[in-house]
């Protein structure tokens, strides 16, 4: 695709610009938009289906309501590239999610009404911010625009339930393409498919809507009979509505002259109501209309004229690859054995198992929660489940590990997927946090592999085992070990991987790497480490901490998450605790949210890359 000499985008820096088109050159403006999104994230990889597939529903938007002024909260983010280029970030937008740059979702410090990247928030936010528009009586208007699969998470529910009890004045615009990254699953999905296919209502209400647009009153008077013929003619309640939502729809998201039309009509109308848009993810984009909804969410590289994207290079299996293969082994040798995954099937790679054995792979939906107490009562029946999350996504989860699994010590393996520093999706996918919110929970085992082997080891002993584990382990690449038999490990026992006299070296999971080669140079320098890889964050190894607290002053821990309350903490407390008074230097994430940039960037920035390590190492 050349760089093409474009009409309307150019002239576009702001809404304000955007309302100075005449509704006719909509059309064309959106075509322009989604050629600069494609351009753009074809050299600069992101999120592209989903932006292309919500471009007219953006500019609808912009050009019916008064943003900023009014309110609009994007879920899950994916879908706001438009949203960030109308706003003035066009030429800010070919260094979207690089170091410096403007991130990959919204962010209120670049000017967005609310930061969103996890989903199934966007209800309870707009919510809250109508009822503080009635109570400071600004008459603002506030948008929440919800993908479908964000739709299956519990937290919309809740939204969608306070704000229909509570009468508030929001729009909800539901973005239906009936994808999610991997196939949307559950109730929900047979729900929206129920109404969308009823030809009876959807031409009748087509018909008799709009053949009163001379007559506002009289369609005043009529929209509340619409419950009544729903249940009617779709034989059911309509889900929104008997939360008290009134509901529109549904209507072509891709037809922006008619949005338009229809936004100006709801933004008279007060009350929560939700319009029902169908769309098509990757719109205008024949590859990614066309292709593997998973591999066009985020494709990486790609020639713009043919779609082929560039060839990862070549290197070691990734981790979640590597969890993938060895589950599926598991799962051939023990019937017991399932997965469980809430809608990551595909990034966590339990998408193996899925095709070998569907029967044994449940995908639950944007549902971290229920995911983890599902796993307990999986486990409760008899199973042994293994359930991927995400690390920044296992956050919403935290009540479900303490109460349904730690709590009653149930034999759930919780398998953290994106541990640490995740790169150029930002704060808030970094998995930093993990390490300090599991460790203080009693009954669990934690557990971190420094390569592959390390990894399928810790499942099998966490298959194995009792009680609750969990294993974390970063995205992508590891580090090239041949994969052999499954073997058995020592609950909380470290290794030492190097010796040395002068000074302690203590490492978790893959920062081991670092540790090792900064070990070596410290060597160069006359410095003689002694390295050691833990392994478990929990339980520590006591009888090692005692070798090292005995031989060495000073101590450097390293690893890949918070300092505060991590494990280095762990080992100063141990320390503390047992007569022990080194000098022990943690290195990590310190009290901040980390941007997004590559991993190799943020490491640095952060403080824990090579060059900290060995810098810590040789410092007296």
């Amino acid at each position: 695709m050349a760089k093409k000499d474009y009409r309307y985008l150019e002239r576009v820096n702001s809404p304000a610009d955007l309302k100075e088109l005449a509704v006719e050159e909509l059309p064309v403006y959106c075509a322009e938009l989604r050629d600069y999104i494609v351009e753009c994230c074809a050299v600069n990889p992101g999120h592209l289906s989903s932006s292309l597939g919500a471009v007219e529903i953006a500019v609808a938007l912009h050009y019916v309501f008064d943003f900023p002024n009014d309110r609009v909260v994007w879920d899950v983010g994916h879908q706001a590239y438009a949203h960030k280029i109308i706003c003035g970030r066009r030429d800010d937008f070919a260094r979207q999610r690089t170091l410096g740059g403007i991130a990959g979702f919204p962010r209120i410090e670049e000017g967005d009404s609310f930061g969103a990247g996890h989903s199934s928030v966007s209800i309870s936010a707009a919510c809250g911010m109508a009822e503080a528009s009635a109570l400071m009586g600004d008459g603002r208007k506030v948008v929440a625009v919800i993908g479908d699969g964000a739709m299956t998470g519990g937290l919309a529910f809740e939204g969608l339930n306070n704000a229909g009890a509570s009468k508030a004045d929001l729009l909800v615009i539901l973005n239906d393409n009936r994808q999610s990254i991997d196939t949307n699953v559950g109730a929900l999905r047979q729900h929206l498919l129920r109404i969308t296919s009823s030809r009876k209502y959807n031409n009748m209400k087509r018909k008799v809507w709009g053949g009163l647009n001379f007559a506002p009153r009289l369609r005043s008077i009529l929209s509340h009979t619409t419950h009544t013929i729903k249940r009617y003619l779709l034989r059911q309640s309509n889900l929104f509505e008997s939360m008290d939502f009134r509901y529109f729809g549904p209507t072509n998201g891709h037809d922006v002259v008619s949005l338009v039309r229809t936004l100006r009509s709801l933004r008279e109308i007060e009350g929560p109501k939700l319009l029902h848009a169908m769309t098509l993810k990757g719109k205008g984009y024949a590859p990614a209309e066309q292709g593997d909804p998973a591999v066009w969410h985020a494709p990486g590289k790609f020639n713009p004229e043919t779609g082929e994207r560039e060839p990862s290079k070549e290197g070691p299996a990734k981790y979640q690859t590597v969890f993938g293969r060895a589950l599926l082994e598991l799962a051939e040798v023990d019937e017991r054995v399932v997965g469980v995954t809430p809608a990551m099937a595909t990034g966590s790679s339990m998408n193996i198992l899925q095709a070998a054995m569907p029967h044994r792979c449940f995908d639950v939906g944007i549902a971290e929660g229920h995911a983890v107490t599902f796993s307990a009562g999986l486990a409760r029946g008899g199973m042994i489940p293994f359930c991927a999350i995400y690390s920044s996504f296992m956050q919403r989860a935290y009540d479900n590990v303490i109460h349904d699994v730690a709590l009653q010590n149930i034999h759930t393996v919780f398998c953290i997927d994106r541990a640490g520093l995740v790169g150029e999706d930002g704060a808030t996918h970094h998995g930093e946090f993990d390490i300090a919110y599991m460790r203080p929970i009693p009954n669990l085992r934690i557990a971190a592999p420094r390569n592959e082997q390390e990894l399928r080891d810790m499942m099998f002993t966490a298959y194995r085992g009792e009680g609750p584990f969990v294993i974390r382990y970063p995205r992508g690449g590891a580090v090239g070990v041949e994969e052999g038999p499954m073997k058995e490990l020592p609950i909380g026992k470290a290794e030492v991987l190097r010796e040395g006299e002068d000074v302690a070296l203590l490492t978790l999971g893959h920062t081991a790497l670092d540790g090792a080669r900064a070990a070596a140079r410290a060597a160069e320098r006359g410095v003689s480490v002694c390295h050691i890889d833990l392994r478990w964050a929990k339980p520590l190894d006591e009888e090692m901490l005692r070798m090292v607290g005995e031989r060495f002053s000073r101590i450097v821990t390293v690893e890949d998450g918070v300092v505060s309350g991590g494990v280095g903490s762990a080992v100063a407390d141990w320390m503390n605790d047992n007569g022990f008074h080194p000098t022990i230097v943690r290195l990590g994430i310190g009290d901040l949210f980390v941007e997004h940039g590559t991993v190799r960037e943020l490491k640095a920035l952060c403080g824990f890359d090579e060059e900290a390590i060995l810098e810590a190492l040789c410092h007296k």
